[in-house]
């Protein structure tokens, strides 16, 4: 049996991570695949991208960056997606795929992708062709698996959403509830499908048409480890771990943090409006003061939390990322929200760090928070 993957999301992104990673591990000789694409939207305007997954030429995924400040362009065909489906058009071919074929499941449904549509309330949502809001298409799906029998399942969501498999699984078993389906059921939800927490990293930058993406060489798929978990495949940029912290506690202190300490200086500095993330840190001035923020107050934080060698590295990938060539990365982009990012990257920060019975002077850091009031 091959290990069949349906994927609930179109977005350049997953072409260019989990699906790249998925066809590069089927080269190296593993068992994966194939791929199952799914809008899940019912964009028209992606219907033409819908049609072409599962051309039998593949498509391009151009990898364009910095690795270890060297530059380097790798171009791969993939080939691992052997057909697109849309959710609207196609749902007995959906079904039929998730009840008798999956072995996993995965989505990148965007910002909302988990908000439930009044239209699934109740029971409505289990004979509807399809469900309006996704969690409720996935909570038909996996209904209609468990009726054929109800063999294991690994579902893994790429949302950028805190502790996003729990999140996904609670939201299933609500409408199971709200639905009155069998309590049989609602404890193969907690038992027999396995709804992995996972964080996703990688920027990438650009579509191609029809399908295709370009993106910088950095990539990362932690996945939290759980009883029953079935790995898609093995590949260097997916991690397997029991406890997802502290690569979350990575990208957003570092990271992140750096894009919104840039942001600032931005702001209230008078730059250009237009200026991107490797342009203001052409100016040495800038650069120099980044670099002792991160030296200074972000690494000894982390060391504090006993992450230094962790923290020191990333920096320095993170730094490599800021610098690619091939990103126009705008910062009036990264200001958007500015004061709700500020929250969650710094004061959380020093609040993580002294936690650990530490407290770090970071003078950048505190006048920053101090400035929105923390």
């Amino acid at each position: 049996m091959t290990r069949r993957v349906v994927q609930f999301g179109t977005s350049r992104f997953l072409q260019a991570h989990a699906d790249l990673f998925l066809h590069e591990a089927r080269e190296a000789g593993q068992d994966v695949g194939p791929v199952a694409v799914v809008q899940t939207s019912g964009d028209a305007a992606r219907a033409g991208r819908v049609a072409a997954f599962g051309a039998p030429g593949g498509y391009a995924v151009i990898v364009r960056g910095l690795e270890d400040g060297v530059p380097v362009e790798r171009r791969t065909t993939v080939t691992i997606v052997d057909r697109g489906l849309s959710a609207a058009a196609d749902w007995a071919a959906v079904t039929a795929l998730v009840v008798a074929e999956a072995e996993i499941l995965l989505s990148n449904t965007g910002d909302t992708g988990y908000a439930l549509s009044e239209a699934d309330r109740g029971a409505a949502w289990v004979a509807a062709a399809p469900p309006a809001s996704f969690p409720a298409k996935l909570a038909q799906l996996l209904y209609r698996r468990w009726q054929a029998g109800g063999r294991p399942v690994t579902v893994l969501p790429c949302e950028l959403i805190h502790r996003n498999g729990r999140v996904l699984q609670g939201l299933v078993l609500d409408l199971a509830g709200e639905a009155g389906l069998p309590e049989a059921f609602r404890t193969w939800l907690r038992e027999g499908a396995v709804f992995a927490d996972t964080l996703v990293d990688r920027i990438v930058s650009e579509p191609i048409a029809p399908v295709g993406a370009v993106a910088e060489p950095y990539a990362l798929w932690a996945i939290e480890r759980r009883p029953g978990l079935v790995l898609p495949c093995e590949h260097p940029c997916i991690v397997v771990t029991d406890d997802l912290e502290p690569y979350e506690r990575l990208k957003l202190h570092i990271l992140n943090l750096g894009h919104t300490v840039l942001a600032e200086i931005w702001q209230r500095e008078g730059r250009p409006a237009d200026e991107t993330v490797r342009a203001i840190l052409a100016d040495p001035a800038i650069r120099a003061r980044l670099d002792a923020l991160y030296r200074d107050e972000v690494v000894p934080g982390f060391a504090a939390r006993g992450m230094g060698e962790e923290a020191r590295a990333y920096v320095a990938a993170t730094l490599d990322r800021f610098l690619n060539p091939s990103l126009d990365h705008r910062l009036a982009d990264i200001a958007q929200n500015h004061a709700q990012k500020v929250e969650r990257r710094i004061p959380a920060f020093l609040a993580w760090v002294e936690a650990a019975g530490a407290a770090p002077a970071a003078p950048t850091l505190r006048a920053l928070a101090a400035a929105y009031g923390h």
